[in-house]
């Protein structure tokens, strides 16, 4: 059994070429997924953000970290020496 997050948690991250450059943001709101990361990366808490931008549900924060940790994600592979 995975512990990962369901995938339609990722559903709410949209991508379109006309908004944020075409960076990926949350359910069609001009919010990047960068811009959530920024956030708790200079301190911010969840509660913080949610009061802050009230449009914004506890599950868009759990999806743009879970999208920022999928794309992290890669293939290591091992050359036979």
């Amino acid at each position: 059994m995975s512990n990962l997050p369901p995938m339609n948690l990722l559903d709410r991250i949209t991508i379109e070429s006309g908004k944020c450059g075409g960076r990926p943001c949350i359910r069609g709101y001009r919010i990047r997924v960068s811009d959530i990361l920024e956030l708790i990366a200079a301190g911010a808490s969840h509660e913080e953000i949610l009061q802050d931008y009230d449009f914004l549900e506890a599950d868009d924060i759990k999806a743009a970290l879970t999208y920022a940790a999928r794309q992290t994600d890669h293939t290591i592979l091992a050359i036979a020496a």
